[in-house]
């Protein structure tokens, strides 16, 4: 039913659409706007940073450190999808631009995704071994998540750090 010229054709067609597609490339994740960043106003201990940027930052911050294959496309809109996702979420560049009950929860939510094996993603661990939390890294972030707000609770009135009722 087809041919080889066919196969030929068809070949030669998505290999100039893969060349295509190289020159749209979406828009990255550079700013490195951190002038709302939850260490502006909450200590972030240096195990504590360390553990965030080898797992977190580069979907949850300004700055996304890319590596190579970002600049491949279709993988660099992936991935640009895929920071762009993280940020909506949780942004720790932008976290003092939260309500006070968004950034409570939001810390409440840290220890969730933690504990329940969520984040960081495997399809981010697959590629950066690094970012692979063990059961001391959890650990830490959670107590510390837990700490702030702890902190929170102290220097807010309660009805402060719930959503508010509509």
């Amino acid at each position: 039913m087809f041919n080889k010229k066919f196969f030929k054709t068809i070949g030669i067609i998505l290999g100039l659409m893969l060349i295509a597609i190289q020159f749209f490339k979406p828009e990255q994740n550079v700013s490195g706007n951190a002038t709302q960043s939850i260490a502006t106003a909450y200590p972030v201990p240096e195990r504590v940073k360390v553990i965030l940027d080898n797992a977190c930052m580069d979907c949850h911050s300004n700055t996304t450190k890319y590596p190579w294959y970002s600049n491949v496309q279709p993988v660099a809109w992936w991935l640009a999808d895929h920071v762009k996702d993280g940020k909506k979420h949780l942004n720790f560049d932008e976290f003092m631009s939260y309500r006070p009950y968004r950034q409570y929860h939001k810390l409440e939510e840290i220890d969730e995704v933690i504990q329940e094996g969520e984040m960081p993603m495997t399809s981010y661990t697959l590629a950066h071994s690094e970012a692979k939390l063990d059961a001391n890294q959890k650990e830490i972030l959670i107590n510390w998540s837990k700490a702030l707000r702890d902190s929170m609770s102290l220097h807010y009135p309660k009805d402060s750090l719930e959503k508010p009722k509509k």
